[in-house]
């Protein structure tokens, strides 16, 4: 998943070849930011800037979720909006990225010099992704003694407590009052909602 997340556009040279680049982070049109990482690396192999860049990153994980029954696997966006490029800070380099399609503007600092982010906020963003990648997080989370309301099956619309969670088989142990006692049902999660 790491190829469609990061862009190398020095097509894999060493990125420390050029002490000089920091990271920073631009403002995406929400939901573009692939489009945005698309436009900016076409724009640097036109202009000739490759040595004035790095990487471009757009973090996102990998989330389950049940649609219609359906276990599917999705790419989520760590930060909507946000593209996070390593360059040479520049006037060439900041108009370049500044008046690319879909880019609002730079993060941080003054308004036509921004800051950069620190190498190591970037490494735990690589993590968190590798981390999403190599198990993906489910996209609706339950907590033991979390109240819920079960919207389908035999016991639909009455409340209950989770008392157990189990992510590999998206079922959920829920203790549900009937009769005026407490009754352990299993159920999955597409038969339930949080209240």
């Amino acid at each position: 998943m790491a190829d469609t997340v990061e862009t190398d556009v020095n097509g894999g040279a060493a990125a420390s070849a050029n002490p000089d680049l920091r990271w920073y982070i631009v403002h995406a049109y929400s939901g573009m930011e692939k489009a945005v990482e698309r436009n900016i690396t076409e724009r640097i192999a036109r202009s000739g800037m490759q040595s004035k860049f790095g990487r471009i990153l757009v973090p996102s994980e990998e989330v389950v979720e049940m649609r219609n029954g359906v276990r599917r696997t999705t790419d989520r966006r760590l930060f909507p909006g946000y593209v996070f490029v390593e360059m040479v800070m520049e006037d060439d380099t900041w108009h370049l990225v500044k008046h690319t399609s879909k880019v609002t503007g730079f993060v941080g600092g003054a308004k036509n010099r921004p800051a950069p982010i620190s190498e190591e906020e970037i490494r735990k963003i690589v993590d968190q992704m590798q981390e999403g990648t190599e198990k993906p997080r489910h996209k609706v989370e339950f907590m033991v003694g979390e109240l819920i309301r079960v919207k389908e099956g035999p016991f639909a619309d009455f409340n209950g407590s989770v008392e157990e969670v189990n992510y590999e088989k998206n079922r959920l142990r829920v203790s549900v009052t009937i009769f005026g006692r407490a009754t352990p049902v299993e159920l999955e999660f597409s038969q339930v909602e949080k209240t």
